[in-house]
């Protein structure tokens, strides 16, 4: 009996009702390869950008909190300063797919070209107000007068390095929507062995490098940042890939382009600011607990960031696929593919419980040697693996969404969620319910169990098949 529950649940053609389908389904072999094909390299991806943030934070663990503190307090305003290419770059990959979909090969290398140049404008403009609006910012965020100057020192030099890295996601997120998710894996090893490499020798003044601690560590991610552009840009000068920049040298902005691209991006746009404001007053209160509490919530958030992108490998696989389905006008198989995608990262949230609730000390140990930061630490990753549960389902329904042109109703989640749950939840159990960091963390726990919910009752009616691109 549990035997043919477990094969209802995960096989495909009990997913779809047979009054919708458009033709045959593939079977179960043939859908869950296809999507963990796209899925673990996108997947592993995220891990290696997680873990470009996490290299930092440990190896400047060794200085102290305050390091940590300085390095984890540039979170949120460097995020702040790629929303406008976050926006785009989930515009680029619904677009892409969509017109692989219609097997539309102008169509997809126009998309590309169109988006490199705005990016590399974006980029350059965002990268300058950071600059100047460093201080602002990181005190805005949080920062505390004695991490605030390393802090303003990693920030600035970092933003250098997003100007790299905006341009080389945004040709990533095209890549994504063609369903080529492995030459974005091959560019973050790259960039990652590099930045751990120059962390080394610039943390620590190695050899005949300088010992510059903090700074060390910002320029070694700079110059991995720009080793993952260069890598990118290589990838779309291949005459043997859809993607190729040098085929036609028609670089003009078109009307149908920019439209799609606003269609989803002024959506998401919406939303990256409600994401952003929510976690600038989140990030705000729990730097305001103090150094030590501070320095072991940026190490809880390093360790769920890496394992928010399992989940987030299986939303780029079924984005990825609901969008060139929906291309090719089968909504049923769209519905599959983000329904698998479901069951994968369901199944992947049980494995990070399990991580987390056994080993969670010894994770939060990787990082630093201060035992009071570690005592703290230990409490959190017991919250993490219960949001472990929720958040890997949440990131794929709204992931599909997304890939549909539906971002509206996303951003409406992050506003209702994000914006103002988030914040306000965790302010109250934080300070006058006296419960601190702990509070702090439940309430990002009940953040992500909304957004779970509200995201799968919007894909489960269906409407998003409707939308046209």
């Amino acid at each position: 009996m549990v035997n043919q529950f477990i094969k209802r649940i995960f096989n495909p053609k009990y997913m779809i009702k047979p009054s919708l389908l458009k033709g045959g389904l593939p079977t179960a072999r043939e859908a869950y390869g296809q999507l963990l094909t796209l899925a673990w390299p996108a997947a592993l991806e995220g891990v290696l950008v997680s873990l470009i943030g996490s290299a930092d934070t440990i190896m400047v663990g060794a200085i102290g909190p305050a390091a940590i503190s300085a390095v984890g307090i540039t979170n949120q305003p460097k995020f702040l300063m790629l929303a406008f290419i976050i926006t785009l770059n989930i515009g680029v990959t619904a677009i892409v797919a969509r017109r692989k979909g219609e097997l539309d090969e102008i169509g997809v290398n126009r998309s590309l070209k169109q988006a490199i140049l705005l990016s590399a404008a974006i980029s350059l403009i965002m990268t300058a107000v950071g600059i100047i609006f460093s201080r602002p910012l990181l005190l805005l965020a949080g920062a505390q007068p004695d991490f605030l100057e390393a802090a303003i020192d990693y920030f600035q030099i970092i933003l250098v390095g997003n100007f790299f890295t905006g341009i080389g996601m945004t040709i990533n997120a095209a890549q994504r929507g063609i369903g080529n998710t492995r030459i974005t894996l091959r560019t973050n090893v790259a960039a990652n062995l590099v930045n751990i490499f120059f962390n080394y020798l610039l943390i620590n003044g190695i050899w005949i490098f300088p010992r510059l601690e903090v700074r060390g560590a910002a320029i070694a991610t700079a110059i991995g940042n720009f080793v993952m552009l260069v890598m990118s840009f290589s990838s779309v000068i291949n005459h043997k890939s859809m993607l190729d920049i040098t085929r036609d040298r028609n670089w003009r902005f078109d009307e149908r382009t920019l439209t799609g691209f606003w269609k989803v991006g002024s959506s998401s746009l919406v939303e990256q600011l409600f994401m952003r404001f929510g976690f600038f007053v989140y990030t705000a209160l729990v730097a305001n607990l103090g150094t030590i509490p501070y320095a072991a919530h940026n190490i809880c958030m390093s360790l769920i960031n890496v394992s928010f992108v399992f989940s987030d490998g299986f939303g780029i696989a079924s984005t990825a696929l609901v969008g060139q389905n929906l291309g090719a006008i089968r909504p049923d198989l769209a519905t599959m593919y983000g329904k698998v995608g479901q069951r994968c990262s369901a199944v992947a949230g049980v494995f990070l419980f399990a991580l987390f609730a056994l080993l969670g000390k010894p994770l939060v140990s990787l990082y630093t040697t201060d035992a009071e930061v570690i005592r703290i630490g230990a409490e959190i990753t017991v919250i993490i693996a219960l949001t472990c549960l929720v958040q890997t389902t949440g990131v794929v329904m709204l992931g599909c969404l997304r890939g549909a042109g539906d971002s509206k109703f996303v951003a409406i989640i992050s506003l209702i969620t994000i914006a103002l749950i988030r914040p306000v939840l965790s302010w109250a159990l934080c300070y006058p319910a006296g419960l601190g960091l702990i509070g702090a963390w439940i309430g990002l726990f009940f953040d992500q169990l909304l957004r779970m919910i509200l995201g799968y009752i919007r894909f489960s009616n269906g409407k998003w098949t409707e939308i046209k691109l």
